[in-house]
């Protein structure tokens, strides 16, 4: 057995001092001494699948950045690991504890996942290994995957073993309390939904390429935001439907310099509403999340969602925003953006129509060239 420190100082000096995740008791040792340490930060996620986003856009920022997850929850995360860090050529390291091992008796849910959980990493293209379980194995381990990721950038993995880790005691508290958080709260009542296009006119005017980031969900709003202006500052989301607002959370807390405004969608939101607490509690005053609401999957064909029952405004303010406002008029934008010194992130959950224009047309970038782009463009490199 190793103790957390072994492999964490070795993996601080290599730069990994982010970790998101969700927990496992094999992972305990990892999170308490994290937490413990005051030169490491991690983010404690909803689901596997928002830790992965999360730690795939602190990686965007410039910070190497590790996802930890019980292998019962590897399934949460198949989505952003495919379409979101394969595709967008993405570097992170993942540490997957091995539950329902073969030959270790454990308990009947975690039957299957055990048997297929290397299986699983290989079909993902995911390279990976035993997680290190003697002291003199964790470097070479680690510049394994250090080489890896970075001649191909692209995520690499560690499967943990039981009682690979020491236990670590947990001395600090390990998450803010926003509870008594006051969200400022207003109304922008219309006569009328706006086009899309119209409201991404005004985002675009709000966000300078210098100091700011905007991230579009996957789907129309992507399209429509660079039919309109294809600027540096964009990242065009495709895939990993949902991850929009942890990738964004991930990289306003790797740059706090920035701005970064996550334009989402209600289908998108309703997939992955638990990262609403996660960036309520995490997030800063750097991080905007603004949800775009025609009550539709636009782009299969305007399929109705639930959102027209859900009162996503009051979610936000419940869950720890500073500031959450809502309606159907597009000046919600230019109040909610011109917003400043918010000890918490902003929310805006604005009504719009459905469709779009027939020709609209799709990035002329590939994903790793819109990444890239927006890393050259922001000064952070993997």
């Amino acid at each position: 057995m190793i103790e957390a420190e072994d492999f964490i100082d070795v993996a601080r000096r290599m730069g990994f001092r982010r970790y998101c995740g969700v927990p496992c008791s094999f992972l305990t040792p990892f999170i308490n001494y994290i937490i413990n340490d005051d030169t490491l930060a991690y983010v404690s996620s909803a689901n596997e699948g928002d830790a992965l986003a999360t730690a795939a856009g602190t990686a965007t920022g410039g910070e190497r950045s590790v996802v930890m997850m019980q292998n019962s929850g590897l399934g949460n995360a198949v989505s952003p690991i495919t379409s979101l860090a394969w595709v967008f050529h993405i570097p992170v390291l993942i540490i997957t504890t091995h539950r329902g091992a073969p030959g270790i008796k454990d308990e009947p849910q975690h039957e299957l996942m055990g048997r297929i959980t290397g299986a699983l990493f290989d079909l993902m293209q995911v390279p990976w290994e035993n997680f290190p379980s003697d002291q003199a194995l964790i470097e070479p381990a680690l510049h394994r995957a250090m080489d890896y990721m970075q001649n191909h950038q692209r995520p690499y993995g560690f499967i943990m073993q039981k009682k690979t880790v020491n236990r670590h005691p947990l001395k600090k508290k390990s998450i803010a309390d926003v509870s008594a958080r006051k969200t400022m709260h207003r109304q922008f009542p219309g006569k009328e939904r706006m086009a899309r296009s119209t409201v991404l006119e005004c985002i675009i005017r709000n966000t300078p390429e210098a100091g700011s980031v905007v991230i579009a969900t996957t789907g129309y709003t992507g399209r429509e935001l660079f039919s309109l202006a294809d600027r540096p500052n964009h990242l065009y989301m495709v895939g990993s439907m949902g991850c929009a607002s942890a990738f964004g959370l991930g990289l306003a807390l790797a740059r706090p310099d920035l701005q970064v405004i996550v334009v989402d969608g209600d289908g998108a939101a309703l997939m992955r509403m638990g990262n609403f607490a996660t960036l309520g509690s995490y997030g800063g005053g750097n991080l905007t999340h603004l949800l775009l609401d025609n009550e539709a999957h636009d782009s299969t064909g305007a399929q109705a969602t639930v959102s027209g029952n859900v009162r996503f405004a009051d979610i936000a303010a419940a869950c720890g925003y500073a500031a959450s406002f809502e309606g159907n008029d597009v000046a919600l934008v230019d109040e909610l953006l011109a917003l400043q010194n918010l000890a918490g992130p902003r929310f805006g959950h604005l009504k719009i129509k459905t469709g779009t224009r027939e020709d609209l047309p799709r990035p002329s970038l590939s994903p790793p060239e819109v990444l890239h782009r927006l890393m050259h463009h922001i000064g952070s490199r993997f």
